[in-house]
């Protein structure tokens, strides 16, 4: 999670990112910090990309809200999905994601003036949606698109 500060106040971003394909493939906007309004609807974007058919890790750190009865629960009545969290102090778990905010910043909020929520939350939607996980090119992912490596996985399921 990370701020995003406008004229009309702050807004907080949620992420969910593939480690595979390092797609963020839920996330979302709000101007509270309430688990309701951050890491649910991150989720539930998350699900609705990502069809659930195998055990999976969910990894966060110790946010209040990843550690919160609510989510906690939430993510639970999918028996397919264990959560993991950091021990206090372990930040090197998270450097995929801290490393995602770090390029959000430097390619578009530190180079922005927004002025209203509603500018920022069109910034951001078009970074994520269309740059970042369509055009952007990672040198993790062999100077590949998130986007490209996910459509040869699927090509290459649909062949094998």
């Amino acid at each position: 999670m990370t701020y995003i500060q406008t004229y009309q106040g702050w807004l907080y971003l949620t992420t969910i990112i593939d480690l595979f394909d390092r797609q963020v493939i839920g996330w979302s906007l709000s101007t509270s910090l309430h688990t309701d309004q951050t890491i649910i609807p991150a989720w539930k974007m998350a699900e609705s990309k990502r069809t659930i058919n195998m055990d999976l890790i969910f990894h966060s750190d110790r946010g209040i809200q990843y550690a919160s009865k609510t989510f906690r629960s939430f993510i639970k009545s999918n028996p397919l999905v264990t959560q993991s969290m950091s021990r206090k102090g372990n930040c090197w778990v998270n450097s995929v994601a801290e490393s995602f905010f770090k390029t959000l910043k430097v390619e578009l909020i530190y180079d922005d003036d927004f002025k209203t929520i509603e500018q920022a939350k069109t910034a951001v939607f078009e970074y994520i949606e269309i740059w970042y996980n369509r055009k952007r090119l990672h040198s993790f992912l062999g100077y590949k698109t998130p986007y490209e490596v996910e459509q040869e996985f699927y090509q290459f399921k649909n062949v094998a």
